[in-house]
């Protein structure tokens, strides 16, 4: 491999063994050629200057996530609270200007029903006994204006009977007292 392809590669490391094997020594020195610094230099800040672009590029794209992110999570927060807001709107009904949910709704009708009937048999129980006085009540208008009518009868015959006794009473005092 030649020094122009081993500084070529891409890992940074495998370039200063390189350039550290090919070096030669002056006492506990090592003498490098000046190129190969050079070189050495220009790949280790283009790699540099790379790592720092993607991890410019990496931390933009960190941020776009997070503001994804916190964007999703509002819009979740939002959307939980109308599922919400739905879900009670749909569970609760107004009854009476008063919030209830439905199965309280429904037990609040069925009382209402219930108490309903027993109102309406109570008028049925209350209306057949005052029919039943009524009729018997009646019934017994009706014997009485009977008894009524035959007292009254009995009471016009015995005002006639004694109307005629006196009648022919005075007849035969005017007689006797004619004589």
């Amino acid at each position: 491999m030649t020094a122009a392809q081993a500084l070529k590669q891409e890992n940074i490391e495998k370039q200063f063994d390189y350039v550290i094997l090919k070096s030669g020594k002056f006492q506990d020195y090592k003498v490098v050629k000046r190129f190969w610094l050079d070189k050495l230099k220009a790949n280790t800040i283009d790699s540099i200057n790379t790592l720092e672009s993607k991890l410019t590029a990496s931390n933009q794209n960190i941020e776009k996530q997070k503001n994804t992110i916190k964007e999703l999570q509002e819009s979740l927060t939002t959307t939980n609270e109308n599922l919400t807001s739905v879900t009670q709107e749909k569970d609760n009904m107004s009854f009476m200007g008063m919030d209830m949910t439905k199965s309280s709704y429904k037990t609040t009708m069925w009382a209402i029903v219930g108490l309903l009937i027993a109102l309406l048999a109570f008028f049925i129980f209350k209306f057949k006994n005052s029919n039943t006085v009524t009729v018997q009540a009646k019934k017994a208008l009706a014997e009485i204006e009977v008894e009524f009518e035959d007292h009254r009868r009995r009471a016009l015959e015995r005002e006639q009977k004694v109307m005629r006794k006196l009648q022919d009473e005075i007849n035969k005092q005017r007689k006797a007292g004619t004589k």
